[in-house]
């Protein structure tokens, strides 16, 4: 059995692992807030294909490695893992009892070639190994655009790129957002509108290419790029 989502053919070992995803997804949830989408299809649709779908802006198969910042329950990049062996993957996130989720996955799939580690976006990006390392991006945290650009810029190399998974309307949003991924060394290539299949989900995947280096004040300290965001006025010059 071979199956098709988005141009990707997954094999049987591969939809094994989304199964054994889903099955650790719910018991974990039990005895923490992990998701509150939990019916089968809907997490499948809502989480798996809505983490698959960067493939309809990014060329996976030229990527080697990425970073997830903010990465939850493991979206998007537990899915990218297992669509995309080849990929080295680094997932972040700020709560530790999440990373004990992460790693109990990683285990279980026999993930190879994936690490979850716990801390904060802006600490890790002024880490030489993490600063301006990773093909790819890429982020579905909730939080508006100028501060995802200020965590997430940062650990994107030169002429890689920083995704961001967005719902409904955006055009305000990236308006707000221009300063702070000019200011961080990116540029928006493209945006891309779609629904999710067999939904009336819209979807927005934001691809910012970063154009030249971050500069070394950015990210501000814990807790600056949420507070106060880098917008045109005084904030950020």
């Amino acid at each position: 059995m071979r199956e098709k989502i988005f141009k990707i053919t997954l094999d049987d070992n591969q939809i094994q692992q989304f199964e054994e995803y889903y099955k650790l997804l719910i018991e974990w949830n039990k005895v923490m807030n992990l998701t509150g989408i939990t019916e089968k299809q809907q997490v499948i649709q809502k989480h798996f294909i809505d983490s698959l779908s960067l493939t309809k802006v990014v060329d996976i198969s030229g990527c080697y490695n990425l970073i997830d910042i903010g990465t939850g329950a493991g979206f998007p990049g537990i899915p990218l893992k297992i669509a995309f062996p080849h990929i080295s993957v680094v997932l972040l996130d700020s709560l530790n009892k999440r990373i004990k989720f992460l790693n109990e996955v990683i285990r279980k799939l026999d993930l190879k070639g994936i690490e979850a580690i716990h801390g904060r976006a802006e600490d890790y990006a002024r880490q030489p190994e993490y600063r301006e390392n990773f093909d790819l991006c890429v982020s579905r945290a909730v939080a508006n655009m100028a501060s995802l650009s200020e965590y997430c810029i940062p650990y994107t190399k030169l002429h890689g790129y920083f995704v961001s998974y967005k719902s409904g309307e955006i055009e305000e949003e990236l308006k707000d957002s221009e300063k702070a991924i000019d200011v961080l060394g990116g540029k928006v290539k493209n945006i891309e509108k779609f629904v999710l299949p067999e939904s009336d989900i819209a979807r927005s995947l934001v691809v910012i290419e970063k154009i030249k280096k971050t500069a070394n004040k950015f990210p501000r300290k814990s807790g600056l790029p949420t507070k106060e965001p880098i917008r045109k006025g005084p904030s950020g010059n």
